[in-house]
């Protein structure tokens, strides 16, 4: 590529703090030059972006396990990329990465910035530009390591995962029925329960849109619950923890209906269950296990080769539809794990 600039990069970024849900009003659109990577560096195309609950936490100015997005940066994401320039030896042009892209057309990176970007190379030989992005991204390594190590499941466990049809708990349900665990989830909507149940396995779907929750724990756990995997937080929280076994393991991963608050979030109001059954609540962040992704990456992907495991995304495209796109997580309108596509690969 030659210094001289023959394309623009499109952004969004942050331009102010949400209350409450966030909308088109907290962004702004920006286009800047594409500059050649420095030396050492490497200059990537944005292909797909990642959209997670957790993005609606970075846009809050509070103490968390990763600073907040700053006013007039660009959005913090997930995403796969194409190499199209580079002085790097590690990356060739056309290589296809994993990396914190940003809400951008692209991104341009010094040598010393790489490791920063969490930048590597995938095989698109182990999944498609989707799955890299579900099953052997950031969620599939949340859903493999927060049952593996935190929820710790034996045979004939049961495990309950709230947000079932979503990025993490299609993997939880998957993966624990792989390793021998009875598996109920909890998902909005018929058709949802329907995929969890007939395409992916699971023992049992509970509708927390059609009924009473509580009765469908009552009804499809009725030796209690070993480990609840727990996406949403809030009431279904309370009911799971008023249905523990002993010895129940709960895996805190998020709490997506609590995230658009306007008032304090909802804690636990059946806490004292854990006193009652000798059981445990831990919370998780995917970052602490990144030594570890090769691992599952090479667990998961062979599940996926073997048909053992399958993954499902709700694909939507352009950069312009980014501000719309992030609220279809908080209002369940989302299928699978939600992938914003930017180009074609």
């Amino acid at each position: 590529m030659s210094s001289t600039v023959t394309f623009a990069n499109h952004q969004v970024r942050l331009a102010s703090r949400p209350i409450g849900a966030s909308t088109r009003d907290n962004w702004t659109f920006t286009t800047e030059p594409v500059q050649p990577p420095s030396a050492g560096g490497v200059l990537v195309k944005t292909l797909a972006l990642s959209l997670d609950p957790a993005m609606r936490g970075w846009m809050n100015d509070a103490k968390s396990y990763i600073p907040p997005v700053g006013i007039g940066e660009v959005m913090r994401a997930g995403g796969i990329g194409k190499v199209v320039a580079s002085s790097n030896p590690q990356f060739a042009v056309g290589d296809l990465v994993s990396a914190a892209l940003g809400v951008q057309e692209y991104l341009s990176v010094g040598q010393d910035e790489i490791k920063r970007a969490s930048m590597f190379k995938i095989d698109p030989r182990l999944g498609s530009i989707g799955q890299w992005l579900n099953v052997l991204g950031m969620p599939g390594m949340t859903g493999y390591f927060g049952l593996l190590d935190i929820g710790q499941p034996r045979p004939g466990d049961t495990v309950v995962v709230s947000g079932a049809a979503g990025a993490v708990g299609q993997t939880v349900g998957q993966l624990a029925r792989i390793k021998g665990c009875r598996v109920v989830g909890i998902a909005g909507g018929r058709a949802k329960c329907d995929w969890v149940v007939n395409e992916l396995g699971f023992d049992a779907c509970i509708d927390y849109k059609a009924g009473n929750v509580k009765a469908g724990l009552k009804e499809h756990c009725p030796k209690g619950v070993d480990i609840y995997f727990d996406n949403v937080g809030g009431e279904i929280l309370d009911d799971v923890l008023a249905r523990l076994a002993r010895g129940a393991r709960i895996v805190i991963c998020g709490a997506i209906s609590q995230y658009n608050n306007t008032t304090p979030v909802q804690g636990p109001k059946n806490y004292l269950s854990l006193l009652v059954n000798r059981a445990r609540m831990q919370g998780m962040v995917v970052f602490d296990y990144a030594d570890r992704f090769p691992v599952a990456v090479a667990e998961l992907a062979g599940y996926l080769k073997d048909g053992r495991m399958k993954s499902r995304e709700d694909v939507l495209w352009g950069l312009d539809t980014f501000p719309e796109a992030l609220t279809k997580l908080f209002t369940g309108e989302n299928f699978g794990k939600l992938v914003l596509q930017i180009a074609d690969a």
